[in-house]
């Protein structure tokens, strides 16, 4: 478990997986079909559920937000291997998302914090995240925890935004 000021940052609980799938149906219609909620309700929470239950314990996972005061689970922040790694940069990717109604309140960058300190902690180098050149608040959370633009990926879904920083 991870702690800030504000925040608990903590393995998911499946009885959460209603707030991940919130995540996905309120996702930007230009996050890539694949990652959002389709017109049938696919993925129900069951599949949220499951998916939680799988997760074993690791340094590279996401992590459930919850806010101390209140209690309630508001987004996800940690480490994903997502396999590909940034051009010239092997590790894990930083990845966060919030809930809409708890955007622009620091509860990204503050959960991010947190995740590099864990991140250094487990033994990682470096770090990279990318994300959609459209998405400028995540891009303003990542500058401000001090990752900086490497490069710009096209995909079938629009420009990518690398960025990377040393831990």
């Amino acid at each position: 478990m991870l702690e800030t000021e504000r925040l608990l940052l903590r393995p998911w609980r499946a009885d959460e997986a209603s707030v991940r799938r919130e995540m996905w149906i309120e996702r930007d219609p230009r996050v890539p079909p694949h990652r959002r909620i389709d017109a049938n309700g696919h993925p129900p929470v069951e599949e949220f559920e499951e998916m939680i239950r799988a997760e074993e314990p690791s340094s590279v996972r996401l992590l459930a937000v919850e806010r101390k005061v209140g209690g309630d689970t508001i987004g996800y922040c940690g480490l994903v291997d997502s396999g590909q790694g940034a051009r010239g940069v092997r590790g894990p990717e930083l990845a966060f998302e919030f809930l809409r109604r708890f955007w622009g309140l620091g509860y990204a960058t503050e959960a991010s914090w947190a995740v590099l300190d864990w991140a250094r902690s487990s033994g990682h180098e470096r770090l990279w995240a990318s994300v959609w050149d459209w998405n400028t608040a995540s891009r303003r959370v990542l500058a401000k925890v001090g990752f900086i633009e490497t490069a710009r990926e096209k995909s079938n879904y629009g420009i990518n935004v690398v960025t990377t920083r040393s831990l």
